[in-house]
């Protein structure tokens, strides 16, 4: 766990430099305004189709003394839907347009030495990115239902999260510098590593205030660590 803990601290180390402080808060930000501003115009109109969905939910509900469950049901959907949205839309935009930028900080600063070999290109990361995308969509509405069950909820919400902040930002911290070979090599002798990374992420997006810089910040975090594990396979 050593690595993991140097690529948190060199993370923690770069996260306010001037260059990264230029592009920190905006990923956030643009998701909250912009999911803010469609659930502004739109409310009502997700609020009707939810309670249309939920309608037999809600008189199974009532019939059970749950009356202030069923009359909320819908609101408390769309916020589980609103919420992983947004917090999607910030990782999205901080794999694909912030991560170059900062793989390039990290590269020149504390990496200089280490050869590109570009084993990614621009047609692979939006392929990743959709991919991960869809198959968190897919796992998150699946498991809807499971936020009933007091708990288990918050559980599969962080586990899934740790395995998007995985897909997305591993391609994207290797691509310039690792070939086809050694980014396999590096992500299947630390899948594990790489996803106990993903999940402190998951829960450091819990954080209010830190949530605004963590997408930035474990984008950095993935960075040193899969540069490191790159340097060292090659040595």
């Amino acid at each position: 766990m050593n690595d993991i803990s140097i690529a948190f601290w060199m993370a923690a180390k770069r996260v306010f430099h001037p260059k990264i402080l230029m592009i920190i808060l905006w990923p956030m930000l643009f998701a909250l305004i912009f999911w803010g501003l469609l659930s502004w115009l739109f409310w009502a109109d997700w609020l009707a189709v939810l309670n249309d969905w939920t309608r037999p939910v809600d008189a199974f509900l009532q019939h059970y003394a749950f009356t202030w469950l069923a009359g909320t049901l819908g609101i408390i959907l769309l916020l589980l839907i609103i919420a992983p949205l947004a917090l999607l839309t910030a990782v999205l935009i901080a794999a694909t347009f912030a991560m170059p930028m900062m793989v390039n900080f990290v590269a020149d600063k504390d990496f200089p030495g280490l050869e590109r070999n570009h084993g990614g290109t621009a047609f692979g990361s939006i392929y990743n990115a959709m991919t991960a995308i869809a198959v968190f969509v897919v796992l998150w509405i699946l498991t809807l239902p499971l936020w009933l069950v007091a708990g288990l909820g918050s559980i599969i919400s962080i586990l899934l999260t740790g395995f998007l902040n995985l897909r997305l930002f591993c391609y994207d911290a290797l691509s310039a510098h690792a070939s086809r070979a050694e980014y396999d090599t590096v992500v299947q002798t630390s899948k594990s590593k790489l996803y106990a990374i993903g999940i402190i992420g998951a829960l450091l997006y819990l954080v209010p205030v830190v949530n605004l810089i963590a997408p930035i910040y474990i984008g950095l975090v993935y960075i040193y660590f899969n540069l490191a594990r790159l340097q060292g396979l090659r040595q």
